[in-house]
């Protein structure tokens, strides 16, 4: 746990949450304590729908959303809300998103919206956002031995159907993942 006191705090967005692939890539990179994740329950509230659209109701947002609270108790932000309405995000609906990233003192915000979060809004609080492919790719470059075990283990875990590397890497890549999978090219006798 000593590690994860050094490593930075990153707010993840439902967007890249909702997805099976960059759920499990950025929880199994969490997990390895290479990041402290953050969100807020609003922000598990559209991950929980997310996940339920995604799959067409094939798997339980709820439950998805259980395995994530008790994986991460620490990572649930309270209290944010007071700083939502001085905020002035492009959509007024997604202030949320930055107060609780305000509120846990983040360092970047983890979503595909980048439009979503412009520099200007974001600039005064020290927080910058991120893709989940720049995020997770950067995260690979700070500690590639550790990453790399981590993403290794979350593919073991894959049993229904297993997992294979060459799969893997072209899910990612077909997701948008580009730098991820080029990552995982390069290392993938450890995969």
């Amino acid at each position: 746990m000593s590690r994860h006191a050094d490593r930075f705090t990153a707010l993840l967005d439902a967007c890249v949450l909702g997805g099976a692939l960059r759920r499990n890539m950025l929880l199994s990179l969490a997990e390895a304590g290479l990041f402290r994740p953050r969100w807020s329950s609003r922000i598990l509230d559209e991950t929980q729908k997310a996940i339920t659209q995604i799959t067409k109701g094939e798997t339980d947002g709820s439950r998805q959303r259980a395995a994530i609270e008790a994986a991460f108790p620490e990572a649930l932000v309270t209290g944010y809300e007071i700083f939502e309405d001085k905020l002035a995000l492009p959509d007024p609906n997604d202030n949320h998103v930055l107060a609780a990233a305000i509120a846990t003192s983040a360092s970047v915000i983890v979503t595909d919206n980048l439009a979503d979060f412009p520099s200007a809004v974001l600039d005064p609080h020290s927080i910058q956002a991120i893709s989940a492919d720049d995020f997770i790719a950067d995260t690979i470059e700070l500690d590639p031995s550790e990453a790399i075990m981590a993403l290794r283990r979350m593919r073991e875990r894959f049993k229904n159907p297993a997992l294979d590397v060459a799969t893997l890497i072209h899910k990612s890549e077909a997701q948008g993942l580009l730098q991820v999978a080029t990552f995982m090219d390069e290392y993938q006798s450890f995969l």
